[in-house]
């Protein structure tokens, strides 16, 4: 199992490096050609969402993107410090309260993500999030001598 680590300071310019270097590491991984455009989205709202909430909660840690490449798959976890309850989780507030719009534009990046990716996992809790994102891969076809 092959693992490239990333993190980069918590800038929206970083992000378009982000999904440079994950496309790049998925297409190396077997990942295939089609679904690399979906790859560099999905890692761009997920990097996206994450400098956000680092911004807005005045966090200083930078944003870690794991791309992890396993047998027959790949994947990509990207990672926050932002403490919050479970995206969704509108138990936190008050009856009948109005969700703020930084939750619901929150809760349309994971849409987002989850219209690209078949495989999404989500894990919140208050030392931060993970959104875990993974595609198949095919191996590399044998080359005659």
């Amino acid at each position: 199992m092959a693992t490239v680590e990333l993190r980069f300071s918590a800038l929206p310019e970083h992000v378009r490096t982000a999904r440079l270097v994950a496309a790049a590491v998925a297409r190396r991984a077997g990942v295939d050609e089609a679904v690399l455009d979906e790859v560099r989205l999905a890692v761009g709202e997920a990097c996206t969402r994450a400098v956000g909430l680092h911004q807005s909660g005045g966090i200083s840690a930078p944003v870690q993107v794991l791309l992890i490449e396993e047998e027959k798959q790949f994947s990509i976890e990207v990672g926050d410090e932002a403490p919050r309850s479970i995206p969704g989780d509108r138990a936190s507030g008050a009856p009948g309260e109005e969700p703020d719009a930084e939750t619901e534009e929150d809760e349309m990046g994971l849409a987002v993500i989850s219209g690209l990716v078949d495989d999404v996992e989500v894990t919140a809790g208050e030392h931060g999030g993970q959104i875990r994102m993974t595609w198949p891969t095919t191996p590399p076809a044998a080359t005659l001598p």
